[in-house]
C-alpha cells in the first residue's frame, strides 16, 4: 500500500485519550499507523489530529495562509513526567535537504515545509513544548 493513497477515518479504540474537536482523518498510511501508536500507547495520554492553525507567508506565493500540523500529543515519561509535543509527519524526500533532490515538487515543499516548521517552532518555544517532524524511519 503506497503510504500517499491511504485515507480515512480513525476510529479510536481509547477515545477518552482522542482530544480533538473533529474525528481523526489521516491522510497516508504513516498518520494511520502514527494515530493507533498514540491510541494504544498507555504513556500517551491525550492526543488531537489536526488541532493547530498556525498563520505564516508561503515562501512560493508570497500569500498568508495556514499551516495545520499533524499531531499534538501529551505523554508521560519513565517518570512520570508530563510533556506536550506538536508532531509533524513528511516523507524524508521532503524534510531533508539530502534527501530532496532534483525533483522539482520535492524541492519545493522542502522550501514550504521549512517555512511552516519556523512557524510551529516558534510557537512551541513560546509555549515551551516541543516540536518534532518525523518520517517514514521514524513510524
Amino acid at each position: 500500500m503506497s503510504h500517499r493513497f491511504a485515507k480515512g477515518k480513525f476510529t479510536p479504540k481509547n477515545p477518552s485519550k482522542y482530544v480533538g474537536l473533529t474525528v481523526p482523518t489521516y491522510r497516508s498510511s504513516w498518520e494511520s499507523s502514527f494515530m493507533t501508536y498514540c491510541d494504544k500507547n498507555p504513556n500517551i495520554i491525550k492526543w488531537a489530529s489536526e488541532a493547530i492553525q498556525l498563520p505564516y507567508r508561503d515562501p512560493l506565493t508570497g500569500k498568508h495562509t495556514v499551516y495545520v500540523p499533524d499531531f499534538l500529543i501529551t505523554y508521560v515519561d519513565k517518570t512520570q513526567k508530563k510533556h506536550v509535543e506538536l508532531v509533524e509527519i513528511k516523507p524524508a524526500n521532503q524534510m531533508m535537504l539530502e534527501r530532496v533532490g532534483k525533483n522539482p515538487y520535492n524541492q519545493a515543499q522542502y522550501v514550504k515545509n521549512m517555512a511552516k516548521w519556523e512557524v510551529a517552532g516558534a510557537w512551541c518555544r513560546n509555549r515551551g513544548i516541543k516540536f518534532r517532524v518525523i518520517n517514514e524511519s521514524d513510524i
